[in-house]
């Protein structure tokens, strides 16, 4: 056996179960996939998480729990991972390079930004269109750009972009904002950022790069274009689970079926942070996720010793 503990995934989630499983004198792995980027680490400012009253960059905190779970011995590969299947006794993790044997497996692979599917998405793909204000807005200095969405990484990145931007329009489906309340005070004060409300994006237009949106009323299907120099999309997010789902029970939109502890149906695989299907996708839920995973997975291996 390689290892007792293969942690899949090397967000909040999957490095707090690293920390844990590390000083209970297991053998861990973490699978770090290098194709997905862990969403806090792409977060510019983090305000709700303990212990940081002034807030913290979510590149620099990850990058905290990282170093302590090495601290502890916990090892980490980058690497995507394919499938886990049932290798008796325990399970193969097979990367797209090699497969590793485990007693017990953590599932902690996050989820990743939706697609609109609409036209011209995926054709200007990284020429306008992004997934990321943090990322990529320093690329978007006095211009003008759409974001998609109403919820708290929409406000988020849009108050964010504001700091490049001249213009910040916020395209959302319905005639409210479904953010926290701080973050829509935030956005409406804002000057830099107007909104476009009963209206979704139905097509991204451009010759070699994104030049406008066509927006569509939703109340009175009236069509009408906004020029733009970028679009970015926040409608929330799929898990990412593929390589569980001949493994393990998904509900319809991916997310991995656990009880409060992390177990799943199949003993010894084990489910936390926002692959989950679960009510709260934040730093801390997914952190505690971890942590509680480790917990039960450290019983679980001690079970089968005795």
């Amino acid at each position: 056996m390689d290892y007792d503990v293969i942690i899949i995934g090397g967000g909040p989630s999957g490095l707090t179960a690293g920390i844990y499983t590390s000083r209970a004198r297991l053998k861990t792995l973490v699978i770090e996939s290098y194709a997905v980027v862990c969403q806090a680490v792409t977060t510019d400012h983090i305000e709700n998480y303990p212990g940081f009253p002034e807030g913290i960059n979510g590149f620099e905190l990850i990058d905290k729990f990282r170093k302590q779970a090495e601290k502890f011995g916990t090892e980490f590969l980058a690497a995507t991972v394919k499938s886990v299947k049932e290798s008796k006794p325990g399970f193969k993790v097979e990367t797209e390079e090699k497969a590793y044997t485990c007693s017990a497996v953590i599932a902690a692979s996050g989820a990743s930004p939706k697609s609109l599917g609409i036209p011209g998405e995926d054709k200007f793909r990284g020429k306008g269109v992004s997934y990321c204000g943090t990322c990529d807005g320093a690329l978007f200095k006095n211009k003008e750009v759409v974001i998609v969405g109403g919820g708290d990484t929409a406000l988020e990145e849009a108050l964010f972009l504001t700091r490049f931007v001249k213009k910040a329009t916020v395209i959302h489906r319905r005639d409210a904002l479904r953010g926290t309340k701080i973050l829509q005070e935030r956005a409406f004060a804002n000057k830099k950022i107007e909104f476009v409300w009963d209206s979704a994006a139905v097509e991204i237009a451009g010759d070699t790069k994104v030049s406008g949106v066509k927006i569509k009323n939703i109340k009175t299907n009236a069509i009408t274009d906004l020029a733009c120099d970028g679009v970015f999309i926040f409608v929330g997010y799929s898990p990412n689970t593929a390589f569980l789902k001949d493994t393990v029970p998904l509900d319809e939109s991916g997310y991995i079926l656990a009880d409060d502890s992390g177990f799943t149906s199949k003993p010894g695989i084990f489910a936390s942070g926002d692959c989950r299907k679960k009510l709260l996708r934040q730093v801390i839920t997914a952190a505690g996720d971890g942590a509680t995973a480790a917990f039960a997975c450290h019983r679980y291996l001690e079970s089968l010793h005795s």
